[in-house]
C-alpha cells in the first residue's frame, strides 16, 4: 500500500489535554438525532422485499449499521493513536498496515450493503427508470474521477489518516490536482456521490434514505472528529 519505511511513527505535535473527547459528545448527539431518519423515510417501502436471503429491513439495518460502526471505530482509534500512540505501541511498524486492514473492509462494505438494500427494495421510489439510470450514471462520473485522484495524487495510506501515524504524511503539501482542484474535501463532497448513484440506479426509496443518512453522518465525522484533529496536527 505504499507505506514509507524508516519514518517516525508519530507526528511530533502537542496534543491538548482532553483532546480524546473533543467533539465526541456532539458526535453522539447528532448520531442519535440522525438514526431514526432512514427508518422513518424507508418504512413505506419496507416489508415485502428480499435479496440474497435477507429481507429489505435487514439490509437497511446493515446499510445504516456499517457506517455507524465504521465512523465510531475511526473516531476511537484515531484519537487513541493521536493522543496515546495506542496502535504504534501495540503494533510497532505494522500499525498503519493493521489500521488499513481494519478500515478498508468497512469502507467497501458501505456501497455493498447499499447495493443489497437497493436490490431488495428495487424500484420502490417510483422514479421513471430513464431518470434513475440517467442521474445515477451521471453521479458515477465524479465518483470514479475522485477515486482516480485519490489514488494518483493523494495516496491510500494518507487517505486512511496516515498523518496520525507518520510525520512524513503531515509534511506533504496540500493536494490541489484532479478532483481536489474542484473541492479540497473531494472525498466527502464528490466520492460520496457514488452512494447516491447506487440508490438512484436501483430506484430504491430505502436506499435513498440510507444514503441520505450516510452522507449527513460523514459530515458529522468531519466536524466532530477529523477537523478538530487537523487543527492539532497542523497548527497555524
Amino acid at each position: 500500500m505504499g507505506y514509507p519505511a524508516g519514518m517516525p511513527t508519530h507526528p511530533q505535535v502537542d496534543v491538548p489535554p482532553g483532546h480524546f473527547f473533543t467533539g465526541q459528545a456532539t458526535h453522539l448527539l447528532f448520531l442519535a438525532a440522525l438514526l431514526p431518519g432512514p427508518l422513518l423515510l424507508a418504512a413505506p417501502s419496507l416489508g415485502d422485499g428480499a435479496f440474497l436471503g435477507l429481507s429489505d429491513t435487514a439490509w437497511l439495518a446493515l446499510a445504516v449499521g456499517v457506517p455507524v460502526v465504521h465512523q465510531l471505530m475511526v473516531a476511537l482509534l484515531w484519537r487513541a493513536q493521536l493522543c496515546h500512540r495506542l496502535l504504534t505501541r501495540l503494533l510497532g511498524e505494522w500499525d498503519l498496515v493493521v489500521w488499513g486492514a481494519l478500515f478498508l473492509p468497512l469502507l467497501f462494505a458501505r456501497p455493498l450493503t447499499l447495493i443489497g438494500l437497493g436490490c431488495a427494495d428495487l424500484g420502490s421510489a417510483g422514479l421513471p427508470w430513464v431518470v434513475s439510470l440517467s442521474l445515477g450514471g451521471l453521479l458515477l462520473i465524479p465518483t470514479v474521477y475522485t477515486g482516480h485522484s485519490i489514488h494518483r495524487y493523494f495516496g491510500i495510506p494518507r487517505a486512511l489518516g496516515g498523518d496520525h501515524f507518520r510525520e512524513t504524511y503531515r509534511q506533504m503539501p496540500i493536494v490541489r490536482e484532479g478532483a481536489f482542484a474542484w473541492s479540497s474535501n473531494a472525498m466527502y463532497t464528490l466520492a460520496f456521490l457514488g452512494l447516491w448513484a447506487i440508490a438512484l440506479l436501483t430506484g430504491s426509496r430505502a436506499a435513498l434514505a440510507a444514503c441520505l443518512f450516510e452522507h449527513a453522518y460523514i459530515w458529522v465525522h468531519w466536524y466532530c472528529t477529523e477537523e478538530p484533529d487537523i487543527r492539532v496536527l497542523y497548527p497555524a
